[in-house]
Formats: C-alpha cells, sequence, structure tokens
C-alpha cells in the first residue's frame, strides 16, 4: 500500500520545479533583453519582452491576440497600452479564434489534465479550459490550446482585468478602430439620475434602519435595566414580610411586659418597613412597564424600517445593475438577437437581417468611452473585413430592445454581429462565447464540455476557487 504523502510528493516536486523554472525563464528574459552586440539576440530580446505604451495607461477594455504574428495587445479607451508575445495553441490543438471574456481568475492554478503544469496568473476563457495564463515561449505555437504569455506580463495583465473583460482571438492582425452608425446606440444622458437618486433614497433609510435598530436595542437594554430596582425591592419587601411574621410571633408568645413592647416596636417598624417599600415597588413596578411596553412598538417600528431600507437596497441594486455594461450578440445563422448584462441573459427575440444568405463576417462593436453625446464606439473585425458598416446596415434592431437597452448603455457595452451561432460555450457565468467555424478548432474539440450550463465553486489548492459541475458530478479539470 502506497501513502498519500507519498503520492503528493512528486506533484510538489514538480511544481517546486515549475517555480524554479519560472525564476530561470525570468533572468534569462532579462538577460536576453540586455543590450548587447548581436543582432540575432536584440532581435529575441524584441520578442521575448512586452512593450508598453509611451503614455499614461488608462483602463483596460479589451485583449486581443493575433494567432498568426503570436502576440497579444491589450486596449484601453485610447489605444494601445501593452504589448507581449505569446504562445497559442499547436497543430491539432489550436487555440480556438473567436470572441471570448475573462470569465475566472486565478492567481495560482495547477493544470489536472497536464502533469500538474503550473500555470500562473490564470484567465479563464472557457469553462472547458482554454485561458490566458503566464507560461514559457518557445517563439512559435507550443500549448495544448491556452495563451501562453510572459510570466511578467501575465501577472501585470491579471492586475489590471475583471471579469468580463473582452478577449478577442483572431486568425490575422485585428486592433478596435473608431466607428459612428446610427444603429450604435446612445444612452439617455440622465440615465444615471434614477441610479443616483435610489442610492440616495438608500442611504437615508439606512440611517433610518441604524436609528431605528439603536432605539430597539435601548428600550430593551432600559427594560432590562428596570427590572433590576424592581427585584431587589422585591426582595427587601419579601425581607421586610418576614421579619414582620417574626415580630408578630414574638407578640403572640411574649410574657413580659417588656418582651410584648419590644416585639410590638419590632411588628410597627416591620409593617412602616413594608409599606414603605410597597410604595417604591408599585412606583418601580409602574416604570419597568412602560419601559417594557416601548419595547414592542420599538421593535416592530426597526423591522418596518428595515424592511423599507432592504426594498430600498434592492431598488438601488437593480437600478445599478441596469448601469452595467450590457452585451447584444446578433447571429445571422439563427437569425435571432442576444443580450447580456452581468453574465446573465436578458433577452432573446428574433431579428431580421438583410441579404440574409450572404456572409457579413464577425465584427465586434466596443463602447469605449462617455461623450457629450452619449458614447464612443470601436470595432474589430475578426475575419479581416473593414466593411463593419455595411454590416450594421444590414441589421434591424428591434425598437423595443433599443427602447430597454439603449437608454441606459455605458462603456464596455458591446455589439457582436456575425455569421456565426453562439457557441456552446456560451451558459451561465459567462459572456457571450462565439468561435470562428472556418479556423481550427483543435485546443477547443479536445475539451468538450458535457451536458449542462451551470457550474458551482468547489476548494482548491491553498483556498483557492474553480469552477466544477453541478449537482455533485465530476468536476472538470484541465
Amino acid at each position: 500500500m502506497t501513502c498519500g504523502f507519498a503520492k503528493a510528493q512528486p506533484a510538489e516536486a514538480k511544481r517546486r520545479a515549475a517555480r524554479l523554472a519560472i525564476a530561470a525563464t525570468t533572468a534569462l528574459t532579462a538577460l536576453i533583453a540586455a543590450p548587447h552586440p548581436a543582432n540575432a539576440e536584440r532581435r529575441h530580446a524584441e520578442h521575448a519582452v512586452e512593450v508598453v505604451a509611451p503614455r499614461a495607461r488608462g483602463t483596460p477594455v479589451m485583449a486581443i491576440v493575433a494567432l498568426k504574428s503570436q502576440r497579444v495587445t491589450v486596449y484601453d479607451a485610447d489605444g494601445w497600452i501593452l504589448r507581449a508575445p505569446v504562445s497559442s495553441g499547436q497543430k491539432g490543438r489550436e487555440t480556438p479564434a473567436g470572441v471570448f471574456s475573462v470569465i475566472q481568475k486565478e492567481r495560482d492554478h495547477y493544470s489536472n489534465l497536464y502533469d500538474d503544469a503550473y500555470m500562473p496568473h490564470m484567465q479563464r476563457i472557457t469553462w472547458s479550459g482554454i485561458a490566458l495564463h503566464g507560461g514559457p515561449l518557445p517563439g512559435h505555437p507550443a500549448s495544448h490550446g491556452c495563451i501562453r504569455m510572459p510570466y511578467g506580463f501575465a501577472e501585470r495583465l491579471f492586475e489590471g482585468t475583471w471579469l468580463g473583460t473582452r478577449v478577442i482571438i483572431a486568425p490575422g492582425d485585428a486592433a478596435p478602430v473608431e466607428i459612428a452608425h446610427p444603429a450604435l446606440f446612445s444612452p439617455n444622458p440622465d440615465a444615471g439620475a434614477h441610479a443616483a437618486a435610489l442610492a440616495a433614497q438608500l442611504a437615508e433609510a439606512t440611517r433610518k434602519a441604524d436609528e431605528a435598530r439603536i432605539a430597539a436595542a435601548t428600550a430593551a437594554r432600559e427594560a432590562a435595566r428596570a427590572k433590576v430596582p424592581v427585584r431587589a425591592l422585591e426582595n427587601l419587601k419579601a425581607r421586610a414580610e418576614a421579619e414582620f411574621a417574626a415580630a408578630e410571633a414574638a407578640l403572640g408568645v411574649a410574657v413580659s411586659d417588656e418582651a410584648r413592647a419590644r416585639a410590638a416596636e419590632a411588628r410597627a417598624k416591620a409593617e412602616a418597613r413594608i409599606a414603605d417599600l410597597r410604595a417604591q415597588l408599585d412606583a418601580a413596578t409602574a416604570e419597568l412597564q412602560l419601559k417594557l411596553d416601548a419595547v414592542a412598538p420599538a421593535r416592530e417600528f426597526a423591522a418596518a424600517v428595515e424592511s423599507a431600507r432592504a426594498a430600498a437596497a434592492k431598488a438601488a441594486r437593480e437600478a445599478a445593475r441596469e448601469l452595467e455594461p450590457v452585451s447584444i450578440f446578433i447571429s445571422r445563422k439563427t437569425q435571432r438577437l442576444y443580450v447580456r448584462r452581468g453574465f446573465e441573459p436578458i433577452l432573446e427575440t428574433p431579428i431580421t437581417i438583410r441579404d440574409s444568405d450572404q456572409p457579413i463576417g464577425t465584427h465586434v462593436f466596443t463602447a469605449v468611452a462617455r461623450t457629450d453625446t452619449g458614447l464612443r464606439w470601436t470595432v474589430v473585425a475578426l475575419n479581416g473585413t473593414t466593411d463593419a458598416k455595411s454590416a450594421l446596415d444590414r441589421v434591424v434592431i428591434p425598437q423595443e430592445v433599443l427602447d430597454r437597452i439603449a437608454p441606459t448603455a455605458s462603456p464596455r457595452s458591446s455589439l457582436i454581429i456575425s455569421d456565426e451561432a453562439l457557441s456552446h460555450e456560451t451558459g451561465r457565468g459567462t459572456e457571450f462565447v462565439a468561435v470562428l467555424s472556418n479556423e481550427p478548432q483543435g485546443g477547443l474539440a479536445m475539451r468538450r464540455r458535457g451536458p449542462g450550463a451551470e457550474f458551482r465553486y468547489a476548494r482548491q489548492r491553498g483556498g483557492l476557487y474553480y469552477w466544477g459541475a453541478p449537482f455533485g458530478a465530476p468536476f472538470f479539470r484541465w
């Protein structure tokens, strides 16, 4: 029999070796990037290190991976900000080209499919296992479908992205270009006013709820304090009554006049004491009753105010959610329009596409910033076509969709028009995923996900999380 510790040793040794390899690779990259007279080494340095735009960087909006040139470029609202070489999937296990987004991030990830391989700063873009992560770059496609990036670049990118960050994988070189078109929705200038008003109402409701909760707690505390003197007076009164009974008994058996006088005096004092304590007890009991009577209404009021706060919080959340980036996907293949916000589907409807028997390409329109008149848009064409305006001209978005979506559209909202249908990777916990059917999909084909689109968290090494299949089914590991 082999103990579990013995089994764990090889995996841990591999991890230590992976970390040492990363350190060695980083050092080697630094040496390669250093000035050297040899042209060949200078060319390799240019390939091995990232390039930073010579300007202040804004918030990343999207990352575009160019498979042909093996390069990833990160863009903010004003252009590219970071570039680095990558190593995508090798022949037979090619990285699929298409439209994706970051759906999970894990700082330290180990592959359960590929020999416990270390995949630092992993950013998953499909639940079946395609991801961006740090890894060795041999200068050509070499992965099993993932996108390897320089370790330092992977860490920098990891810190700057969020769930939902757009990742476009293009067969050739692609870049966002500015575009303006009537079909690109423009938000209501007062879209945020309603959310701001609800947020203010929530703040006021929270203040009132806090005050009511404190008042209820104070009332309960004062009632509890008021019980103390009542109990003390009850004890004193009981003692005085006992003294009165003892004096009465002594008076009944007294023989001498002196003994009867002492017993009578003790009885009179006890009787006066009882009367005094009874008056004090009646006053204390009345005070206690007043405080007890105040507890229930204070608690009921606190509950009512808390209910109002909860309703205000729900309304504020829904209003804030309506201001989150929205994504629209239009498929020529299915002749349908889909809408998602925050990974959640909110609308699906048929759509009219003129000349629907003719290709339209795959275009990703992204709202990158607000302007005085609405939103500034860019477009990325994945299949080499540049006629994005023609694609917009051919699409007729239903007015009810525009009425629901356009007023609250915000930066990072997107409109995707594609010949493709939605990939089976589009599910719960994802943005829209569309894969180019005329490009190799080796890395995706070997990771076919089982039926079902729901996932749950499971504990991963080091207290981190990864996603598993629902209802106790075996986890998909990679």
